[in-house]
């Protein structure tokens, strides 16, 4: 599983391997794990979005994009009622020149000969969790 470098260690699965990404893991390295586990900016309550800026707990935004399985982690208070809330909240990261990552669940794709494919540009599975 792979890890931001940042995140508590009370969030660290302890009967898994984990990966640490400081930004050194190779992208066959990320394709071949098992999947990533990361916190969030914020999540967006009217769409199911979760919104990373690839800040603190986020790890950079290859580690959310290569894996097949993302798990995300998201405070209560993170989560904003509408998208205008979300584009107000962000503002400092954009600002920064930070990428912003929405995920609103598995990407997906009929583009090739109009045959869905998940996860193309992004997990296949999306796992959120939600904590108090």
């Amino acid at each position: 599983l792979v890890v931001p470098a940042d995140l508590p260690a009370a969030w660290l699965p302890t009967t898994i391997t984990l990966l640490g990404d400081a930004g050194d893991l190779s992208y066959e390295t990320l394709d071949s794990s098992q999947g990533v586990l990361t916190g969030c900016a914020l999540g967006i309550a009217q769409t199911g979005t979760i919104v990373l800026d690839h800040g603190a707990l986020q790890g950079r935004r290859a580690i959310s994009l290569v894996p097949d399985y993302h798990l995300c982690i998201v405070y209560a208070a993170q989560i904003v009622g509408l998208l205008p809330e979300a584009m107000g909240a962000l503002e400092a990261a954009v600002r920064a020149g930070h990428p912003i990552t929405f995920i609103s669940g598995p990407s997906a794709t009929s583009d090739i000969e109009l045959n869905r494919v998940e996860g193309v540009h992004g997990p296949r599975t999306l796992a959120v969790l939600v904590v108090g």
